[in-house]
C-alpha cells in the first residue's frame, strides 16, 4: 500500500481521515494474505478518496503564490516611490 504525503494527511477531514485509516489497515490485512488483485482495489479507493485534499493543497499553494506576488509588487512600488 501507498500512503499519501503527509502534507495531504493533514488536510484530510476526519471523515476523509477515518475512511483513509480504515482503507490503509484493509489494504496492509490484504498484502499480508498476498491477495494483491484486492489491494489494488482498495488502493484506487484510497487514490479516489485523497482527491479533494490534493486540490485543497494545491489551492494553498496557489494562495501562497498570489501572496508572494502582492508583496514583491508593493516592495517594487515602494522602491519606485522611494525614487
Amino acid at each position: 500500500m501507498r500512503h499519501c504525503s503527509v502534507q495531504v494527511r493533514s488536510l484530510l477531514t476526519r471523515d476523509e481521515l477515518d475512511r483513509y485509516n480504515a482503507l490503509m489497515e484493509v489494504g496492509g490485512y490484504l498484502e499480508d494474505q498476498s491477495r494483491y488483485d484486492l489491494v489494488y482495489a482498495v488502493q484506487k479507493e484510497i487514490d479516489i478518496l485523497i482527491l479533494p485534499a490534493i486540490e485543497r493543497l494545491k489551492e494553498k499553494s496557489r494562495d501562497r503564490d498570489r501572496a508572494t506576488a502582492e508583496f514583491l509588487e508593493s516592495l517594487k512600488n515602494q522602491e519606485q516611490e522611494e525614487e
